[in-house]
């Protein structure tokens, strides 16, 4: 079997990340039903709560999870296909989520006679999920369609992660904005900068949407922790096959998927993986 380095600080800190994901839904959703007006579909305040409540869940934790999702060592033993369709999941799950936000607050707006797209929470808010449904549809057409050339998957593949990672940080700095935003103008008496319990509660929500980001960017940047290429796992599951040794003490010659001399059985695994390119593209994942 494939081990993972490092598996143990990999544990804690995955933990920790759905840890503090889950504090912080348990956060805002105390927030909109204890400090604020609870849910509802009113075209009031209770509507507007929704915007804050599904962006935490959706393009925050969801998408969060969704980055990560390669690089859970108990997944490994799934076929690239199925990863791909549980990543792809998730961030459509997200994003219908992060949809249904954008209806709640613009049906607010509208509703209350509050101008739309004024501040800079608004501006970089919209421009993420632009980029958020741009990097959604670029990345089903190219790693789900099979007719993509692999050359192209392994040209975009570094495209593709970086665009996730900036989109991802984009988000948590624009919550960040948001929760002031909000802060600020719906705190009156006591104000915001009087330090009411409300505001206390909502910054706290804030540094624990700061540290679920700053887990998920380290879990996600760590080369120790990425999914092995194809032909790793076929060679570590190969080794897994190979019978003990016999009665007389021969034992049949095998190749660790870590071990750098194993050339003939990498030899085989590229001629088994199809090609140069589909090699390529297989060695690099998120």
């Amino acid at each position: 079997m494939l081990l993972m380095k490092n598996f143990k600080q990999f544990l804690v800190l995955f933990v920790s990340a759905l840890s503090v994901g889950f504090v912080s839904i348990v956060f805002v959703i105390r927030w909109v039903l204890y400090f604020k007006e609870g849910l509802a579909w009113d075209g009031g305040l209770a509507e507007f709560n929704w915007h804050p409540l599904l962006i935490v869940i959706g393009f925050i934790f969801l998408q969060g999870i969704a980055i990560i999702v390669y690089r859970l060592p108990w997944t490994w033993k799934c076929s690239k296909l199925t990863m791909k369709c549980i990543h792809a999941g998730l961030n459509i799950l997200a994003f219908i989520l992060v949809v249904v936000s954008l209806v709640a607050v613009f049906d607010f707006h509208n509703a209350q006679n509050i101008p739309n797209m004024y501040s800079l929470h608004s501006w970089v808010g919209l421009a993420a999920v632009i980029l958020y449904a741009l990097q959604l549809v670029l990345g089903l057409a190219v790693y789900l369609v099979p007719a993509t050339p692999g050359f192209v998957r392994a040209a975009l593949m570094p495209v593709h992660v970086y665009s996730g990672l900036f989109i991802f940080s984009s988000v948590i700095a624009t919550a960040l904005m948001g929760i002031t935003e909000k802060l600020i103008f719906g705190l009156k008496d006591p104000k915001y900068k009087d330090s009411p319990p409300e505001a206390v509660f909502v910054n706290v929500l804030g540094v624990l949407l700061s540290i679920f980001g700053g887990l998920i960017l380290w879990i996600a940047t760590r080369p120790d922790w990425k999914r092995p290429s194809d032909n790793q796992l076929r060679l570590a599951h190969s080794d897994d096959l190979t019978p003990a040794p016999g009665a007389n003490g021969s034992t049949a010659m095998t190749t660790s998927a870590g071990d750098p001399t194993g050339q003939e059985g990498g030899g085989e695994a590229r001629r088994r993986g199809g090609g140069k390119a589909e090699d390529t593209a297989a060695r690099i994942s998120i």
